[in-house]
């Protein structure tokens, strides 16, 4: 009888993972990391991921939350390894989870970082919309604050998705669900005016559904793009780090300071859940505290 390994064992899981739950690249491959680095931690002390008990995993948990490390990074791990052995539980290969009576990580509640409006205002002017790369790239910074969207839905936009009569954009979110999406006269006049000028110079006689193409012509990574995002950020003069996220963050503040319902940016963010997008509330103080001041009798 043959002996599976590790590796196979991840496979397999990965594989159900992507039939059942329709998990993108990305998250699958966090998950293939997070599985490989548990059984490379195992292989020394002769054990694998199949006959690992509580006793070594929660060995590994006090491993992974060494004062040096992240905790945020151990409960990810911890989550990934409880989805394992369920399946496998579930598949009848195991007769126990031995994730069941380990704890999860205490975690602070994250505050995400954002930009003020002033340094948004800086960053959309930074990009020279002389050349075909400024215009795309001021045009995809302005859809990125107007929409909120993740910046692998920015880069992954195509032009079927977009309808700028309408001012809406036709977004394909986690887990495969979609939404539309308002844009704001400004990015819409900023994308008419890619769409006519810029798109046609970056795709020469290529023909291509991508929204935004690279200089080849060819779709952009997420990684391209957040490297124009921090080269156009030092144009403007912004010191902090700086992000694809960190506008999608300040997208979701400048709205709730504004007085936007938290339901109706859940929906625009396409959070399944609204607690994530409760974390908001902690960095839109400024609109709290400014309505107090002018309606309270004692303020």
């Amino acid at each position: 009888m043959s002996i599976v390994t590790d590796e196979a064992r991840i496979d397999k899981y990965i594989d159900a993972l992507w039939l059942e739950k329709g998990l993108s690249d990305n998250t699958r491959q966090s998950y293939r990391r997070d599985l490989s680095a548990f059984s490379r931690w195992l292989q020394p002390l002769g054990s694998t991921l199949m006959t690992a008990d509580q006793a070594l995993l929660s060995d590994y948990m006090a491993f992974r939350l060494d004062p040096s490390r992240s905790p945020r990074s151990a409960a990810r791990s911890l989550s990934c390894l409880r989805g394992f052995y369920y399946y496998w539980l579930r598949e009848k290969q195991l007769s126990i989870n031995p994730t069941a009576k380990i704890p999860s990580p205490k975690l602070g509640q994250p505050i995400p970082k954002s930009l003020s409006e002033a340094d948004v205002d800086q960053l959309l002017l930074a990009p020279s919309v002389d050349t075909a790369i400024g215009l795309r790239d001021k045009t995809m910074i302005e859809l990125l604050y107007a929409t909120g969207l993740r910046v692998s839905e920015l880069v992954g936009l195509t032009v079927s998705q977009v309808n700028v009569r309408q001012g809406v954009v036709r977004v394909i979110g986690k887990g495969a669900k979609e939404r539309l999406v308002p844009v704001g006269e400004e990015a819409l006049d900023w994308l008419a005016r890619y769409l006519r000028h810029s798109r046609p110079e970056l795709l020469g006689i290529k023909a291509s559904e991508v929204l935004f193409p690279s200089q080849r012509g060819r779709g952009m990574t997420r990684q391209t793009f957040w490297h124009r995002l921090k080269h156009w950020a030092n144009v403007a003069g912004i010191e902090q780090s700086l992000s694809p996220h960190t506008l999608r963050h300040a997208f979701a503040t400048h709205l709730l300071n504004h007085g936007a319902d938290l339901r109706v940016v859940q929906l625009l963010l396409g959070h399944s859940d609204l607690s994530t997008t409760q974390i908001y509330t902690h960095i839109a103080k400024s609109r709290l505290q400014a309505l107090h001041a002018e309606h309270h009798p004692r303020a």
